[in-house]
Order: structure tokens, then C-alpha cells, then sequence
């Protein structure tokens, strides 16, 4: 297409050469392919310089370049001057892709928690009652029966656009994506519209040179969502609710809770274990008023739960379908039952720091467990002191703690399992080691007790284990199956 199409919803200017140019490639990166009718967008990152690889481009084929300033190149290459390069990209991929958002019902789902939680669950609800959906988050990205794995819970602008596109070819309708305060902040989500934006829960988390540098512009960006959407829907339970919604550009703004008056409220919150299953059942009042359960467990549940329900009524989902959906619905590897025994309770999660695991375990013993039972391991090349942190938590909060392997990446697994020694042993909780991790779990079915809660954390969903740089085939929940069939079918 012609530059100026794809510059029509931006303001530019045209430092040299001609804003008439066919251009049939965008790209942001030296590495991507450069053709001879290429315009080359100069983002600024925390690492590298777009600017600085200007002449690089232009020595590939470049013909135009995107810049936040002039920069010294032949006259033969079109300038083009913004304000912001990575708002720019925005437009020009929503552009370049001809604008496929505009055909989706997109649904952004931002929060310091329960983001990849929430979005699955929104998801199971709309794929269970009839949409055709897609997914992008954290985990991955699902088209149909395609799953693309992440590299970024928002991907890039021009990432973003593209899968858009795909979608709609693959007659997609519907969105759900989780939108990180990064996404936000460097406008990957610029330049569309979302049906609806949602807010989880605020934390003082992401503060950092590399991410926030203040909380205050941490909630400035997770605040932009809102400016972002048309239907807003907000945990009115969260502190920060207010600051939130706070000059939104939403039609209209819906709240749910658990604490307080809101228009999608949930009281007479119970816990219920039956049968190795646990879950929560609570009633919704305000504007709609009936029962919801739910067999995942623990109280965050009900605010995921509030979340889904909200949305499906948004998009006008009858009420049994919702009420069906609910009391079905797994996400995979996030507290998710595995069932295998009416005496005990399997579970698996992604858990694999201090916060997730001690929010776990203190879940888990709400349900008052004959033990609860923790398994886990730690990954390699990364921090020793989530290793103690684990291991102290674990050691605090369950009965019994089995210290195995993750993904040991290039260190030892002994040398790991070592480390979270030195934490568990701060507590006074029992504790066994098995390094290897089918063992591991072999080890902990054979040996429930009528009433245990065994969870099995640190992959959730993962399907592999990471050992020296190669990725072999595993996934806790297979190996759990494959255990209690070479039992003989019989429940261990």
C-alpha cells in the first residue's frame, strides 16, 4: 500500500523524500527480512537503539525510515518524524494488517494477579457456550487447534496485529488477552479499540529500573486500559479501584466483589470438599441474582469466577449456561484438580516463587486437609533465594515437603534440591528428597492418606523439562495418568 495509508491516522512529518511510496513491508527489527520497498521503524528499548541501526536498514533496502528525530541518511530515503516511534508502530501495523481489530470483540483482562488465570477461564466460558475465540497471554497464544508458545504476556505491536489477522482468517470472533502494565506503557495495544478491558487487583509488584520505576506510574499505565475500552469492569474490592477508573472513556463501567456492595456481588462464600474434589459455591446478587459453583479452589476463585460471569453477561449468555460452564470449568495447570482418587486430592500449578506458593498452601489449608502434602523443585539459572524462600514456605505450611527437580537448565539438580534444603530446614516441616521427578510423583500417590491435599507445583502447564539447553517431553499431569495405569487402572 501507499505510505501515506498507512500513515493516514498518525501525525507526521515528512522531514525528506515522498510520502507516496509503495511500501510492502513494516518491520522494527534489523533482523527481520528487509526488502527493497521496506519502512523501518527506529524503537527506543532498554537495551538497544532502533535509531542507531537506521543506516543498517537503509544499507539492507530500507527506503523509508520512522524516527523520533532527523538522522543523517542519503536523500534517496524518506524521513518520516513522530513523536513517539513505538505509538507509531502501533498504527502502522493496525494499518499495515488493514485494521483487523476493528472486526473482533476484544476482551483485555490487566491486573497484578490472576491475569493468565482469568483470561483462560473467559475463555473456557465463551468456547463452552458457542463463540469462536481466540487467546493471547503469558502461556500462549491459541487459534483454533494451533497454540503458539509466548515469549511476552502482550506481544509487540505489529506481533499483535498479525495474529489478529490470522484469527480473523481462521474465523475468529472473539479475543481474550491478558495486557500487561509493559504493553501499556510502550503502546503495543495503541491504535484499536477493546470491547472490554477488566482490572483483576493492584499490587506493588513490577517496581524496578527495567519495568516501573515508581507505583504511581505503574497505576498510571494499567489505568490506560481503561481509556482503551468501551465496557469496563472493575474489582471494586480493590484499593486501588477508584484510581483505576479515574478519567475512563468506558460507555459504561460495571463492578463486581466479594467485600462489598457491588453491581455483580458475591455472598454466602463456602468452601466445599467432596469426593477429592475441592472447589467454592457462593451466590451472585445485584443485578443478577443465583447460585454459582465452582470445583477449583480457594477464595481467589470467586473473584475469577465474578470476572468470567460478568463478561459472559456482558456479552448476553443466559444464565444456566453460565451456572454450567462454571461448575465444569478447568484451567489448565492453575490449581488444577487431576482426578484420580475419592480418598485424596491431586492437584497441579504453575506455582514457582514464595508469593505463589505460601498464597497455595495458605488456600489449601482453609479446606483443612488431613495433610497437605507439597511437591516441587526449583528451576536452574535462576535466583538462589527463590530456592530458599520455597523451601522455608513449604517446610512452614505442609505437613510433608518432596524436594524434586524442575528444569535444572545447566545446573546440577542435587545442587538446586541442595539450596531449597537450606530453606526447608529453617522450618520444622517433614521432608523427603527425590530428585527425579516421575519418582517424585510416584512417591507421593503411593503414599496419600485418606483426606490429603497433594500439590504437585512449579510446571502447571509446562509439558517439558529443560535439562543442558534441550527440552525433553514431560507434563505432570501425563506422568500422574501413566503412574495410576501402570497400577493397573486401580486408584493408588
Amino acid at each position: 500500500m501507499k505510505l501515506h495509508e498507512l500513515l493516514h491516522d498518525m501525525k507526521y512529518e515528512l522531514e525528506q523524500g515522498s510520502d507516496d511510496l509503495e511500501v510492502d513491508a513494516l518491520v522494527y527489527d534489523t533482523r527481520m527480512e528487509i526488502t527493497g520497498a521496506t519502512c523501518f521503524v527506529c524503537i527506543k528499548g532498554a537495551v538497544f537503539d532502533g535509531h542507531e541501526y537506521a543506516k543498517e536498514a537503509v544499507a539492507k533496502g530500507a527506503v523509508v525510515i520512522v524516527a523520533q528525530k532527523r538522522l543523517e541518511l542519503s536523500e534517496d530515503v524518506t524521513q518520516i518524524i513522530v513523536e513517539d516511534t513505538r505509538k507509531a508502530l502501533a498504527s502502522l501495523s493496525a494499518a499495515f494488517f488493514g485494521h483487523p481489530a476493528k472486526k473482533l470483540t476484544i476482551i483485555g483482562i490487566t491486573g497484578t494477579k490472576g491475569k493468565t488465570t482469568t483470561s483462560y477461564m473467559v475463555y473456557e466460558m465463551l468456547r463452552q457456550t458457542g463463540f469462536s475465540v481466540g487467546l493471547i497471554g503469558t502461556i500462549e497464544t491459541i487459534i483454533n487447534e494451533t497454540r503458539i508458545p509466548s515469549s511476552h504476556t502482550t506481544p509487540e505491536s505489529y506481533v499483535l496485529q498479525e495474529l489478529f489477522g490470522r484469527m480473523i482468517a481462521e474465523g475468529i470472533t472473539h479475543v481474550v488477552m491478558e495486557v500487561s502494565s509493559q504493553a501499556l506503557k510502550l503502546y503495543r495495544v495503541f491504535g484499536f479499540e477493546f470491547y472490554i478491558g477488566v482490572l483483576t487487583n493492584m499490587g506493588k509488584d513490577h517496581i524496578s529500573d527495567a519495568e516501573h520505576k515508581t507505583f504511581e506510574e505503574y497505576l498510571e499505565c494499567k489505568s490506560r486500559l481503561f481509556k482503551l475500552c468501551r465496557h469496563g469492569i472493575i474489582n471494586a474490592d480493590d484499593s486501588y479501584a477508584d484510581d483505576i477508573i479515574k478519567g475512563n472513556k468506558c460507555e459504561t463501567v460495571t463492578t463486581y466483589a466479594v467485600n462489598k456492595e457491588a453491581d455483580f456481588h458475591a455472598v454466602q462464600v463456602e468452601l466445599h470438599a467432596n469426593d477429592g474434589t475441592l472447589g467454592v459455591h457462593f451466590n451472585v446478587s445485584g443485578k443478577k441474582n443465583y447460585p454459582v459453583q465452582v470445583n477449583i479452589p480457594g477464595a481467589f476463585t470467586v473473584y475469577n469466577a465474578l470476572t468470567a460471569l460478568v463478561i459472559a453477561d456482558r456479552l448476553g449468555i443466559e444464565e444456566k449456561l453460565i451456572q454450567d460452564v462454571l461448575s465444569k470449568i478447568q484451567v489448565r495447570g492453575r490449581v488444577e484438580l487431576v482426578p484420580v482418587s475419592n480418598q485424596y486430592t491431586v492437584m497441579i500449578d504453575y506455582a514457582h516463587n514464595a508469593m505463589s506458593l505460601e498464597s497455595l498452601l495458605v488456600t489449601m489449608r482453609e479446606y483443612k486437609p488431613q495433610r497437605l502434602v507439597c511437591m516441587f523443585g526449583c528451576g536452574g539459572n535462576r535466583s538462589k533465594d527463590r530456592r530458599f524462600e520455597m523451601g522455608e514456605i513449604s517446610s512452614k505450611l505442609a505437613d510433608l515437603t518432596v524436594i524434586t527437580s524442575d528444569n535444572p537448565r545447566y545446573e546440577e539438580p542435587d545442587d538446586i534440591i541442595a539450596d531449597i534444603l537450606i530453606g526447608v530446614k529453617r522450618q520444622s516441616g517433614a521432608f523427603v528428597t527425590i530428585p527425579d521427578r516421575r519418582e517424585a510423583i510416584r512417591y507421593c500417590l503411593a503414599n496419600a492418606q485418606k483426606g490429603d491435599v497433594i500439590l504437585i507445583a512449579g510446571k502447571g502447564h509446562e509439558d517439558y523439562q529443560e535439562i543442558k539447553g534441550v527440552k525433553y517431553p514431560m507434563y505432570d499431569r501425563d506422568m500422574i495418568y501413566e503412574i495410576i495405569k501402570e497400577t493397573g487402572g486401580k486408584q493408588i
